[in-house]
């Protein structure tokens, strides 16, 4: 162990192994739940630094964190407690490293943060439609590592859809070249899927290959009041009957996370939010014109309030009202943040059992816990809810979650089994979920899971006891 570090620094510089100061950014998590112990942090420059590092600390069988913005949400990139653990950072990579127009790809490094991606793609005349709340500060390794979903997976699917290659450092060190810009290649088992959302458990993504896709011609937001989910449901399938393809983003907003942005940040305008216990906020995506875009809108929101599954509704006239809508949208973790620390569930159901599920889970923890405020948003197009829990107003929140999380869990995860849900959506396990995900997953899966995890990994080194409990 005391061997390490020296060949650490002979790996990527001594400026580049950082140990002995303060490394919270690096240590503790992005909810701030737990602040972790790292034995150090190394930031490489290069795949053959990467490569050189995981060597170095599988030679010494000192595990290892791969870890990007640092932005997930379930402990996954984080360092125990420990102080074994070696941070690998991979916030230096982060280059471009080629854009192919013909081929409609972009090849980048892991490090590279999506905002940086999505403005240098627009620049060329392209749109990468990965689109998160963390997109300032997130990266496309952790993005592809927890096969990151975001506001348009309706249309463009998961991080996973977006990928068409990957560079993969190994846990022995070796390198994968798998950057491959092919949309067909059926040349044997496709490692890419298996390396997109293992966490970082089977190996460090160092450089993708992407798909680019043409920007619209023409966008249109539009934001509906509604009387139930069920409405909003009901809304969802006039829009895919309306809309067809273009429709990009369909997100659904409870009253009581409305309310925390109001709270949190009155400076942003939020339209008709206390009209109706929830809001719609759609985008449609036209390869026409912005007066057809407006003219389609138009007409759905008009069968909407003819079929009474809308209430009221107002369209952005601009770019400009569009973002605003938008950002009050993004602006609900936050806003729940201020309010305190909360009990977040990542979940997906079919979306004809949505309305059910909610009726049926808010009544339950209503009657067990009196007074709890359901915070639930999410992207009801593609059946992600986040069904997050505060506690009730003047309790303590930090209090209430070391009280009752246990508790709130098993209610809406057991509810979420009962109607053909997943307990992670777009999250993923990391150590939040790794002793529960066992109660939910299929026996087999599980172990062929850990059988792949044992072939890949066998010592067990890279991001131990994230997503599967080995033994």
């Amino acid at each position: 162990m005391a061997e390490l570090l020296p060949q650490l620094q002979h790996i990527c510089g001594e400026a580049n192994v950082l140990f002995g100061q303060d490394l919270s950014a690096y240590e503790r998590d992005w909810r701030g739940r737990e602040q972790g112990r790292a034995l150090c942090v190394v930031r490489p420059g290069s795949t053959a630094e990467v490569a050189a590092v995981v060597k170095a600390c599988a030679d010494a069988g000192v595990p290892m964190v791969p870890q990007g913005g640092n932005t997930g949400l379930v402990m996954g990139s984080t360092p125990d407690g420990s102080g074994r653990e070696v941070v690998l950072s991979l916030q230096r990579m982060n280059e471009v490293r080629a854009l192919d127009a013909a081929n409609a790809t972009v090849t980048v490094e892991a490090g590279c943060v999506l905002e940086r991606l999505q403005q240098i793609t627009d620049d060329a005349g392209f749109l990468f439609p990965l689109s998160l709340a963390s997109e300032g500060s997130c990266t496309i390794g952790g993005n592809l590592a927890s096969n990151a979903g975001g506001t348009q997976v309706l249309r463009y699917g998961n991080t996973r859809d977006l990928c068409l290659g990957l560079e993969v450092v190994t846990p022995q060190g070796e390198v994968w070249h798998g950057l491959s810009g092919l949309r067909k290649d059926n040349t044997g088992l496709d490692l890419r899927n298996l390396f997109i959302g293992s966490e970082g458990t089977l190996g460090v993504i160092t450089a993708a290959t992407l798909k680019l896709f043409p920007k619209p011609a023409a966008q249109r937001t539009a934001w509906a009041a509604v009387p139930s989910v069920q409405a909003a449901v009901d809304l969802l399938g006039l829009a895919q009957l309306h809309l067809g393809a273009g429709l990009t983003g369909f997100e659904m907003m409870g009253q009581v996370a409305l309310g925390l942005v109001a709270k949190h940040m009155p400076q942003l305008k939020i339209p008709l939010w206390q009209d109706a216990p929830y809001g719609v906020l759609l985008e449609l995506s036209d390869t026409d014109s912005e007066d057809h875009a407006h003219a389609q809108l138009e007409r759905l929101l008009e069968a909407a309030l003819t079929q009474g599954c809308v209430s009221d509704a107002v369209v952005a006239q601009s770019l400009a009202q569009s973002k605003e809508l938008w950002h009050v949208r993004e602006s609900i973790s936050m806003a729940q943040a201020a309010e305190g620390l909360n009990i977040k569930h990542d979940i997906a159901l079919p979306v004809s059992a949505i309305p059910a599920f909610v009726t049926s889970t808010d009544a339950l923890l209503a009657t067990q816990l009196p007074g709890v405020r359901m915070v639930n948003f999410g992207h009801l197009g593609d059946g992600n809810l986040h069904y997050n829990v505060q506690c009730p107003l003047h309790a303590d929140a930090a209090a209430f979650m070391q009280a009752h999380e246990a508790q709130v869990n098993h209610c809406v995860y057991e509810a979420v089994k009962n109607f053909g849900g997943s307990i992670s959506a777009e999250h993923g396990i990391g150590r939040l979920k790794a002793d529960t995900l066992p109660q939910y997953k299929d026996p087999v899966a599980l172990q062929l899971m850990r059988s792949i995890k044992q072939a890949l990994d066998p010592k067990n080194l890279m991001n131990p006891g994230r997503m599967l409990r080995q033994g």
